[in-house]
């Protein structure tokens, strides 16, 4: 087994391995024994909801739930995957190539269906662990979907690190038009909402001790 960042997590250890020694998060599906990145499986998805199992280990929940989410899922508050040990979310942020990785490209094997809501087909550059007690499923009309409760923690994390404020803020100001442009499509309250969401999700930054975007109304309807 290879050196990771953080450290393996005990609960991950008895994950199978792949050719390059990664551990193969549970929730991966499998194809004629082997592992299909970032491919999930179906029927996972659902145990992990009715046995409150963990999305990278499988192991049962506690009463801490850590989403691994991009910025912009930080200012809606909605995920598309299942919670995961605090632990397991954290090594996810600082190990997975996608997520620790900003020039790093997602491929789907024809799982792109499988996300629910409406998915902003980019990688972001950076990633949040949000950690919270409570989250409610809802159904998105293609999919679950997750709304998540207030955060007891959330870091942010690039390259395998912790995020420095402006690798936050250029993900942030990058994403946030592509949102702007669907609660402008959506009408007057959806946009109204939307602003008051990244006016929360800034307060929430200053809260976890960040520094605050400070990106205005002109800016986001120039760039959308």
């Amino acid at each position: 087994m290879r050196q990771w960042v953080g450290g393996l997590p005990p609960q991950m250890q008895k994950l199978p391995v792949d050719h390059r020694g990664f551990p193969v998060p549970w929730f991966v599906a499998w194809d004629d024994g082997k592992p299909v990145f970032p491919a999930m499986d179906r029927n996972k998805f659902h145990l992990a909801l009715r046995q409150s199992r963990c999305w990278v280990c499988g192991g049962k929940l506690h009463a801490n739930k850590a989403f691994v989410l991009g910025p912009m899922c930080c200012v809606n508050r909605i995920n598309s995957e299942p919670p995961s040990h605090v632990e397991c979310a954290e090594f996810s942020a600082q190990n997975c190539p996608f997520l620790s990785r900003p020039m790093a490209k997602r491929t789907f094997e024809g799982d792109r269906k499988s996300v629910a809501g409406i998915m902003i087909d980019r990688n972001p550059g950076c990633c949040a662990v949000w950690v919270t007690t409570k989250f409610k499923p809802f159904d998105a009309g293609n999919g679950t979907l997750f709304e998540l409760g207030p955060p007891k923690r959330l870091e942010f994390y690039a390259q395998g690190r912790i995020a420095t404020d402006a690798e936050i803020r250029a993900s942030v100001a990058s994403g946030l038009p592509l949102l702007m442009k669907a609660s402008q499509e959506d009408g007057d309250w959806a946009v109204a909402e939307f602003l008051q969401a990244v006016e929360r999700f800034d307060h929430m930054l200053q809260f976890f001790g960040r520094q605050p975007l400070n990106i205005t109304r002109d800016e986001l309807e120039v760039a959308a």
